[in-house]
């Protein structure tokens, strides 16, 4: 059964309108009416107001039975995106702080004092150039990955 129907039966159920129903769950009567005509779907705040208004569980409430509705492919989509966006994140912070690695390399190597010893050998932080060239590189491979990543989902989810 579709969540649309199941609020809808819920509501007739308990001998309630859509005003009274909205009144309840502190939402607008459209709200209501929205749901019932299948144009769009609560929260997950709502819905948990929802089952403790009518006294029953989520599972029922949200899928209604053995199939997958719209709200159930809603709430693993909205799980989806928001694990996709915590990834997003800590990658891209990890690509910065390869980047800031990078920037102090350089800076270590300006600062550091090049000698030749009494043997006549010179000391040098030569290896900090390509390490810090390393660095900078990989954390902007990962930003623009991710950024790619990221723009290819937002335009994969909005179609």
């Amino acid at each position: 059964m579709e969540f649309s129907e199941s609020i809808k039966q819920l509501r007739k159920d308990n001998k309630l309108t859509q005003e009274q129903l909205a009144s309840k769950l502190h939402v607008t009567r459209q709200a209501i009416s929205n749901w019932e005509n299948n144009k769009n779907l609560p929260d997950i705040e709502i819905l948990i107001e929802i089952a403790t208004t009518f006294h029953i569980s989520l599972d029922q409430l949200i899928l209604g039975g053995n199939d997958m509705n719209k709200m159930t492919e809603k709430l693993i989509e909205d799980g989806n995106t928001g694990r996709s966006a915590k990834m997003n994140l800590i990658v891209t912070v990890i690509g910065g702080f390869l980047m800031l690695g990078g920037l102090a390399c350089f800076i270590i190597k300006s600062l550091s004092v090049e000698y030749i010893d009494a043997q006549g050998i010179l000391h040098e932080n030569f290896f900090l150039i390509p390490v810090g060239l390393a660095f900078l590189a990989t954390g902007i491979l990962v930003i623009v990955v991710t950024l790619t990543a990221y723009l290819y989902n937002k335009k994969r989810l909005s179609k």
